[in-house]
């Protein structure tokens, strides 16, 4: 068997099975609003809606691939100021995440990504995923956001 071969018909078979059996199963997580298949995307693409505390709503989009399932959420606009402070924030924080960044995506936005080999698609590995992007949204958005967009809070911290 050839280690750098694409993973057979059958194999890429058995992640969607293992990924939409999983999704299927999100309907009994209280965190989830929706799972919905984009059936007009040309690839095998889903997203979750999830209903965060620090961040109210976002979707976990999952595209699965020929070798790999990639996962992403946006998490905000790029920063309106302290953009030094802003990113080594974020970078700091990469630093601590499994098979999950922080990234620049259009018009400079933040999104969190990552991907796994498409033979590492189970139950198991789809719940960590989706609990380490929670995670990760719930740690760092309100932290981010006071960063850079500082001047925008700065009418809260008179009220206090």
């Amino acid at each position: 068997m050839d280690e750098f071969a694409p993973p057979t018909a059958e194999e890429r078979a058995t992640a969607i099975t293992t990924l939409t059996t999983w999704l299927d199963g999100l309907e009994e997580n209280p965190v989830v609003a929706a799972v919905v298949e984009d059936v007009e995307s040309p690839k095998d693409r889903w997203f979750v809606r999830v209903n965060g505390e620090a961040k109210d709503v976002y979707s976990v989009w999952f595209d699965l691939g020929q070798r790999t399932l990639a996962y992403e959420t946006y998490v905000m606009p790029a920063p309106e100021e302290n953009h030094g402070a802003f990113y080594e924030q974020l970078l700091v924080r990469n630093d601590s995440f499994r098979d999950l960044a922080f990234t620049i995506g259009e018009e400079h936005a933040i999104f969190l990504k990552g991907r796994i080999d498409l033979m590492e698609v189970s139950h198991a590995a789809l719940d960590r995923i989706l609990g380490s992007v929670y995670a990760a949204v719930e740690l760092c958005f309100r932290p981010a956001l006071k960063i850079g967009f500082a001047s925008r809070f700065a009418d809260d911290a008179d009220k206090k």
